[in-house]
């Protein structure tokens, strides 16, 4: 007999036909009507706070990669493009773009590639260099310009703002207005829905998240175990305080609609490097961003609570991996 043409390999023998090229650029697909969105409700502001966010992105992955790590740049996967529109969904539409830029380095050379590049991060990097924006420049990250009149297409001054609706929410429960008297003024579930509010760039259309939500499913770049445990979560405790107190606590679909939980559930929980490998984990870990978000938004002083609730849940996911390890494949107890 010749010779033997057997080859003898190292595991994984099965070889899936995703790959981080496919993923990364379906999750860019899922973005584009939230992008669409934030261009009919905030204009130009909006398009080019994402656009500069993804150019700087790719720029100091490039950069960093071939002249500080002397390694192959990897910008090719799509990592940083979609690092990019994530913290472009994070900012406000009037945002200077230099605040930007200093944002996509914090994002790209802090809390990415200083752990080794994509797969190493235990944080979200567009996440990071939102908190680390939002620490260093308070009056400009909470500044958020209104929506377009729509109807006539006119754009408002960048100077005039106004709070988003949980902010006006938080306000007046300060001062003691029942959540009636106070919803007289706010974006309704309908401006919510549909985008007419003020608020980050990606967070301007429940709607339009709901839909690239929903093409991350059914293409299967992400699994229902952190969106509905996530989203879930909010529901039931927000909904509880709703029923005690309902003059002091907005009802449960207004906290769903409103924020960043839509934009956090579906496209930032879920991201696969800084969230558990497990569905048990994964469960555990949506409750737990969850329960932080609706604690922070109902008891904290900042009226917005995802990006400090998927970070602190990004890191447990070690801790969270190792308490629902999954049984190997033909393992047997003892006794």
């Amino acid at each position: 007999m010749g010779q033997s043409q057997l080859i003898i390999s190292h595991s994984p023998h099965i070889k899936g036909k995703d790959s981080i090229e496919s993923i990364m650029y379906g999750v860019v697909i899922a973005m584009l009507p939230a992008l669409l969105a934030s261009a009919w409700f905030y204009g130009i502001g909006a398009l080019k706070v994402v656009i500069f966010s993804v150019i700087f992105c790719v720029i100091f992955e490039y950069l960093i990669q071939k002249f500080l790590l002397n390694i192959e740049s990897t910008v090719k996967d799509g990592s940083a493009i979609v690092t990019g529109i994530l913290l472009g969904f994070n900012l406000p539409s009037s945002l200077p773009i230099w605040m930007v830029g200093v944002g996509a380095l914090v994002a790209i050379g802090i809390a990415k590639l200083s752990f080794g590049g994509l797969g190493k991060n235990p944080f979200n990097p567009a996440l990071v260099g939102r908190v680390f924006l939002l620490v260093s420049f308070p009056v400009e990250m909470t500044s958020w310009p209104r929506p377009l009149d729509t109807r006539t297409m006119l754009s408002i001054p960048d100077a005039l703002t106004g709070a988003t609706p949980l902010g006006l929410i938080k306000e007046g429960v300060a001062k003691g207005e029942p959540i009636a008297e106070i919803m007289k003024h706010a974006p309704s579930h309908l401006d919510a829905l549909f985008g007419a509010i003020g608020g980050s760039v990606g967070e301007v259309s429940a709607l339009a998240l709901i839909v690239g939500g929903l093409y991350l499913l059914y293409k299967k770049i992400i699994t229902w175990h952190i969106p509905i445990s996530f989203l879930g979560t909010v529901a039931l405790f927000s909904g509880v305080f709703w029923l005690i107190q309902p003059e002091k606590y907005v009802d449960p679909l207004y906290h769903l609609l409103t924020g960043g939980i839509l934009l956090g559930a579906f496209f930032m929980a879920t991201d696969m490097v800084t969230s558990p490998m497990s569905k048990l984990g994964m469960i555990f870990f949506g409750t737990g961003a969850g329960l932080i978000t609706i604690l922070i938004r109902l008891f904290g002083a900042y009226p917005e609570g995802v990006s400090f609730a998927i970070l602190i849940m990004n890191a447990l996911v070690p801790l969270i991996n190792i308490a629902f390890k999954p049984k190997r494949f033909g393992e047997v107890k003892n006794g």
